[in-house]
């Protein structure tokens, strides 16, 4: 037999290891389960005591124990030159591989417990259609170096993982009473507490805790309570929104960072779940600046960032929470450049169409109602109708485009107001639309589709020949022949 030659013990020398996820993920995990045994057999004992169902319960539990190790015991990942290869085999095999030039972003997050056992946890985001890899978790040196790798940066042994940052945003902490301008803040501790009574109620009714008899005594308890009890609790809960507003938005922005580090742009933020957020530069080709009626009047605005094939967006590519406007422009300009300005307001024609498109539904209902001999219902309407008015105008007053011949903005919208700035180097077409009406009013419609983001920038209600031009500035070379004069006519 004939000794393996030395080009074959190179290539099976220089062949990945697959790698298994830190030890400790199994802590975690049996730290999670446990305290759910914990606190379903708690509940059994103190309802029915060593019934059945409590013995069933820690029979289900443990064994959802015993899925969670088998399933950290064979999962593996190995990263070859070209993939990144995800391996389950707990009752099948699957094989995920996410080749490395697609993958668009690396995010690294830590929950509180994988923050105590410095574990991380590596999403691989390969795309907009959402597909991704999730590691669940590695060390934190791991998932340093997973990040450096897949957003293509070597790492050599001799150079220290960690390279310098230089800081070009960071939260301030007087930013935090800008949360009850928003409502998202707002709702978010009611969607929390109703997520939690809606889990002890679903808990409550299994173990039998909760019966019919006990839910119409408590609605009689209610029913029955004084005026004043009534309007005094009310009055709490609206005094408790803004201070819960506060705290969620500590709870997701506490330390919001944002650095360039390796030619990527790194977002780093959250108090009890530590996230962080990479961009690489040569993605990112636009931003986009977003508030609401009373962000504005504060002088606050919100940044994201528009990254070509990002998954979702929304959230991976926020740069700035709530923030004052010169702070955001001036971030939008370190990461992009200058944000074109003055904006060039739209035809009077558009006036009218935002007017009649916000008072339109509303007076339509009042007439349905006046049909159907409602008319408090209709009255109603009409003074949505009434308020429609002064919102339509402000849509129009939003209007805007401009382009510094590097980059272009469109603004519209008023309850949720969007500025977007794009390079004209990531347009890769023009759609100009035209409803009837607005063929009717000389206005269109220009879209400029762009390969981030929504995929597509509109400027609402241009004036005709305003659209061509615009997009003529632009880029030139397309939209020439389709103007008069150009090669199609002659």
């Amino acid at each position: 037999m004939n000794a393996p030659s030395a080009d074959s013990r190179t290539v099976r020398a220089a062949r990945p290891r697959a790698a298994r996820l830190h030890p400790l993920t199994f802590v975690v995990g049996a730290v999670r389960e446990l305290l759910a045994l914990l606190a379903a057999g708690a509940a059994g004992l103190v309802v029915g005591g060593l019934s059945t169902a409590f013995y069933f319960t820690l029979a289900g539990l443990a064994f959802g124990l015993v899925v969670h190790v088998a399933t950290w015991a064979t999962f593996t990942y190995t990263l070859y030159d070209d993939r990144l290869e995800l391996r389950r085999s707990l009752i099948g095999r699957s094989v995920k591989a996410i080749p490395r030039d697609r993958i668009r972003g690396v995010d690294v997050s830590a929950a509180l417990p994988h923050w105590l056992l410095r574990l991380a946890i590596v999403h691989i985001d390969a795309g907009a259609d959402g597909g991704e890899g999730v590691l669940n978790a590695v060390s934190r040196q791991e998932a340093e170096r997973l990040r450096l790798l897949l957003t293509g940066r070597t790492v050599s042994p001799e150079e220290p993982v960690r390279a310098p940052e230089r800081v070009l945003a960071r939260i301030r902490p007087r930013w935090f009473v800008y949360a009850p301008l928003s409502g998202a803040y707002l709702l978010t501790p009611f969607a929390v507490a109703g997520s939690f009574l809606g889990t002890l109620y679903n808990l409550g009714d299994d173990l039998g805790f909760i019966t019919r008899e006990r839910v119409e005594s408590v609605s009689h308890d209610v029913v029955g309570l004084p005026t004043a009890a009534v309007v005094a609790a009310a009055a709490m809960v609206v005094l408790a929104m803004p201070v819960m507003s506060v705290v969620a938005f500590a709870l997701f922005n506490w330390d919001f960072t944002v650095y360039e580090r390796d030619g990527s742009v790194v977002a780093r933020r959250g108090l009890v779940t530590r996230r962080t957020v990479s961009l690489e530069r040569r993605r990112l080709r636009g931003v986009e600046l977003a508030d609401n009626p009373f962000e504005r009047a504060a002088g606050v605005v919100r940044l994201g960032a528009l990254v070509t094939g990002l998954g979702d967006a929304a959230h991976r590519g926020r740069l700035l929470p709530a923030a004052p406007r010169p702070v955001a422009a001036d971030l939008a300009q370190r990461v992009l450049g200058s944000v074109p300005a003055p904006l060039v307001g739209h035809p009077p024609a558009a006036r009218g169409r935002r007017v009649v498109r916000a008072t339109a539904p509303p007076l339509g209902l009042a007439a349905l109602a006046l049909l159907a001999g409602r008319p408090a219902v209709a009255c109603c309407c009409v003074a949505l109708a009434l308020l429609g008015v002064p919102l339509g105008l402000d849509r129009y007053r939003q209007l805007g485009h401009a382009t510094d011949g590097a980059r272009l903005t469109v603004r519209s919208g008023s309850l949720r107001r969007r500025q977007v700035v794009v390079e004209h180097g990531a347009v890769v077409g023009w759609r100009i639309r035209q409803t009837l009406f607005q063929r009717r009013l000389g206005l269109s419609t220009l879209v400029a589709a762009v390969g981030a983001g929504d995929g597509a920038c509109p400027a609402v209600d241009m004036g005709q020949s305003d659209a061509v031009t615009f997009a003529a500035r632009i880029t030139p070379d397309w939209v020439a022949p389709f103007l008069d004069g150009g090669p199609g006519d002659r």
